[in-house]
């Protein structure tokens, strides 16, 4: 805040050290992205998306994305479902909050149903396909929070 060096300090036994300010003692404290998306059927299967940009270009995920300042999260769902696929969805139920040590990205991943459109590559998409459940390319899916989301709506909305 005042244009002095950072010091890098633990403030409490255990937890992660901070930059703090040698001068006048401003903590500035680095919390996670928060994006989210959505996960849904389309043409008997789930709907993927491959992703344009990095990281992970190339990989496959469900649509979603970063939740901008004073967006509702599921709003951002929605709007990013929209951007890369161009549809139209409506949320049905929380799949849940997922969050890994090692990624600075908190997602939070919702069930929902295609009102309207024909899911197409869009914004940072280079493919759009569906995946019955047992085509699913485990091994190409861009993040571990794809995995668990994918894996959670097969278990809970995919007859066996």
């Amino acid at each position: 805040m005042c244009s002095a060096a950072l010091d890098l300090q633990e403030l409490k036994l255990g937890e992660p050290l901070r930059p703090v300010c040698s001068s006048c003692s401003h903590v500035i404290y680095h919390g996670p992205k928060l994006a989210a998306g959505t996960v849904f059927s389309y043409d008997g299967g789930v709907l993927l998306a491959r992703r344009g940009i990095s990281p992970c270009k190339g990989k496959w995920v469900f649509p979603g994305g970063f939740v901008d300042w004073g967006e509702l999260v599921i709003d951002a769902a929605i709007r990013e479902t929209r951007e890369e696929v161009d549809v139209e969805v409506s949320v049905h139920s929380l799949l849940d909050v997922y969050s890994y040590p090692s990624a600075p990205v908190v997602v939070i991943a919702y069930a929902a149903t295609l009102i309207s459109g024909t899911p197409r590559a869009a914004d940072e998409t280079l493919e759009v396909k569906s995946f019955a459940p047992g085509e699913i390319p485990w091994e190409e899916l861009a993040f571990s929070s794809t995995r668990d989301a994918v894996s959670t709506y097969i278990h809970r909305f995919h007859k066996k």
